[in-house]
């Protein structure tokens, strides 16, 4: 994929070549929504915000790296929905929701064995528990560092502060997941379990 040409002709209007973008990146931008918002239907709903935001602003980019752009404005469409939650809290009726928790064919790895997924599924929803522990802006550092491998560069830049925030905000967050991760241990496999020594 020749991303260059691809943002060229997409600022020029050529929805051709912006859909060939989110294409490529809808995957990893709703990843990072759904470790910020912790359900998939809010997810699904900043991602559809972000690339449409995205399209809307493509003429802005002025080059660097694009999914960091793209993760600035995912992440900003993530914290409009959490402030507007702040301000209008749901009824209880999404108490009664029960997300559909079929596994995703695509996402299984065909060689590990039914324990081993189950082991993996337990560790995953340990992990996403203990991310909406945290609060926002830690959360959204820790997915983007810890998850997405983003430098923390490219984390002061996605979300708008300074280099020694970004830092700052991790460090806190790793304390807490890390404080949090161990009160699952009794629950997580021998594998998964964090040592007095560290992960």
């Amino acid at each position: 994929m020749d991303e260059a040409a691809l943002i060229k002709d997409a600022q020029k209007g050529d929805i051709t070549s912006y859909n060939t973008l989110v294409l490529h990146y809808q995957e990893r931008v709703y990843n990072i929504a759904y470790r910020i918002m912790g359900e998939a239907d809010s997810a699904s709903d900043a991602t559809q915000e972000a690339f449409i935001a995205a399209f809307r602003s493509i003429r802005t980019f002025r080059g660097g790296s694009f999914r960091a752009w793209l993760s600035r404005i995912v992440t900003n469409a993530c914290y409009d929905e959490l402030r507007r939650r702040k301000r209008h809290p749901q009824a209880s009726l999404d108490a009664l929701y029960v997300e559909d928790e079929t596994p995703n064919p695509h996402l299984i790895a065909h060689s590990e064995t039914p324990e081993q997924y189950t082991q993996r599924m337990e560790l995953q929803t340990a992990i996403q528990t203990c991310l909406q522990d945290l609060p926002e802006d830690q959360r959204i550092a820790a997915v983007l560092s810890d998850i997405e491998g983003f430098s923390y560069e490219e984390i002061a830049t996605a979300v708008g502060v300074a280099l020694g925030t970004v830092k700052s905000r991790l460090s806190r967050a790793r304390v807490r997941m890390r404080d949090c991760l161990q009160g699952f241990e009794e629950l997580l496999p021998a594998a998964y379990r964090l040592t007095s020594e560290g992960p």
